[in-house]
């Protein structure tokens, strides 16, 4: 328990990287010892979302920008080749699945609930690659697409109106390509989708937040 809260609170950004952890603090928060907490943060630095320093304090780890780069070629990648599969190898309850995730997919944007969003997004990309019947995929894709939901959280931030319904269009053209087992449209639409997500998250970090003083 005290892992899947951390890691959720880590990943939705509301233990912000670079932020640290007190174990004392966590103790007394969950009303347990300090045994317990201490196999999360060991589960938690595993997954490389949480650092341990040289005087032993431990804090939550920070978003690698300079290899920002190898995780958008994994990630983009990985939709591709999960969406080929599930064109080839999706079953009629398949598809049932993915339009679940994507019926609360769009729920969330007509809240407007980013980390529902973020959620459902996960939930719908990973039933692709479920779809697609090769587990190591499956495993691969789910971590990137966990490592990624703080990038997401930035990425969704970086409207500064309303989150964009363009994105639930994206999502039923993806399932209906996948149905009609188009692979080739299917991986010309989630490169596509890939791109915009990397290109909104670069847009977003390298904004120029300068103030415009009178000196």
């Amino acid at each position: 328990m005290v892992y899947d809260v951390l890691r959720d609170e880590i990943l939705d950004l509301v233990l912000p990287p670079g932020s640290p952890i007190d174990e004392v603090q966590l103790a007394e928060r969950f009303g347990m010892s300090r045994t317990p907490i201490r196999e999360a943060l060991v589960r938690l630095a595993g997954e490389g979302l949480v650092e341990t320093l040289p005087n032993r304090s431990t804090m939550v780890a920070n978003i690698d920008l300079l290899n920002l780069h190898t995780f958008f070629d994994a990630l983009t990648l990985m939709y591709r080749v999960t969406t080929r599969l599930a064109a080839t190898y999706h079953k009629p309850a398949d598809l049932e699945i993915l339009r679940a995730h994507q019926a609360k997919f769009s729920a969330a944007v007509e809240a407007q609930d980013a980390l529902a969003m973020i959620a459902s997004n996960r939930d719908l990309h990973a039933a692709i690659a479920e779809a697609g019947r090769n587990p190591y995929y499956l495993s691969l894709f789910v971590r990137l697409l966990d490592e990624g939901r703080r990038l997401l959280r930035l990425y969704y931030q970086s409207f500064n109106d309303r989150l964009p319904r363009e994105y639930v269009d994206e999502h039923e053209a993806i399932i209906a390509a996948i149905e009609a087992r188009d692979v080739k449209l299917c991986d010309r639409l989630a490169k596509a989708h890939a791109d915009q997500i990397v290109r909104q998250i670069q847009k977003f970090i390298s904004r120029d937040q300068r103030q415009q003083l009178t000196l």
